[in-house]
């Protein structure tokens, strides 16, 4: 049984955990702060914002970005970066700097509704490119940048397109059928080109092979919003966990665990 070790506490919301840096990342979205700690679990606050969700990546030239309900923002400034006025969930930066972002169609506890997926180009330009997403949620690009790779909740799935040399995304596919009530969350790759999803009914965090197989699962007793990669290997992995139930969501934590196969090399600074 993987040994599993305590990270933080003390969160209202943990979600959209990072390694940038050298240093772990995350967005309590609760408390409005978008977080980065040291290695001793020490917490530094270095953004604030108004409203949820809100998640993190950084672009090709360093720069912060940060979904809010108000658009997509930049910097510790939180200057206005694009798709001004509407509320997207995750992110994730391709190597061209193109965001990727994704909105829910729906609540958790609403009628299903399908979702979409947008891209914010480096000019700060954005259009909708896919929708019929079934509440997607964490987003992943592979090294090559061709392949983005998107979490459905309400499907059970791990979904796939080809990113076209125009940020379009074509060539939609399954890449895993994880099982019902898998409720995939937020995901990150490993050096395998496997993937670990969080889940949140699963109390669990489950490593994936293209297909679906199962290659390790890691309980830890908590609902599971999401995961990365990161410490000095690679090969820490970061779990952000929160108690959720019908009265409402808290006791954020951060727990840890070492695996066998670690982050991808020339992502390990970024996710």
């Amino acid at each position: 049984m993987t040994a599993v070790d305590v990270f933080a506490t003390g969160l209202q919301m943990g979600e959209s955990p990072r390694w940038h840096q050298g240093r772990f990342w995350m967005c309590d979205w609760m408390a409005g702060e978008v977080l980065v700690f040291d290695a001793d679990g020490t917490r530094h606050v270095v953004a604030e914002v108004e409203g949820l969700p809100f998640s993190i990546d950084w672009l090709p030239d360093g720069r912060l970005v940060v979904t809010t309900p108000d658009g997509v923002r930049v910097g510790d400034e939180l200057a206005p970066y694009g798709a001004p006025g509407r509320g997207f969930n995750e992110i994730v930066v391709d190597p061209a700097g193109r965001a990727y972002v994704d909105m829910p169609g729906s609540m958790p506890w609403e009628e299903p509704l399908p979702g979409l997926a947008a891209v914010v180009e480096p000019d700060g330009s954005s259009r909708d490119l896919v929708g019929d997403l079934w509440f997607p949620n964490g987003m992943a690009i592979t090294p090559d940048g061709r392949t983005l790779i998107v979490a459905e909740s309400h499907a059970d799935r791990l979904t796939a397109f080809t990113i076209a040399d125009d940020g379009d995304l074509v060539d939609r596919r399954v890449w895993a059928e994880l099982g019902e009530g898998a409720a995939p969350d937020g995901i990150c790759l490993d050096a395998d080109g496997a993937v670990w999803f969080a889940s949140v009914p699963g109390r669990s965090c489950r490593r994936v092979a293209e297909g679906g197989e199962v290659l390790q699962t890691i309980d830890v007793g908590q609902p599971c919003f999401s995961c990365v990669l990161g410490g000095d290997d690679g090969r820490t992995l970061y779990v952000v966990a929160n108690d959720y139930s019908e009265t409402g969501v808290g006791n954020g934590r951060v727990l840890t665990c070492r695996v066998d196969v670690g982050a991808v090399v020339d992502r390990l600074d970024r996710r």
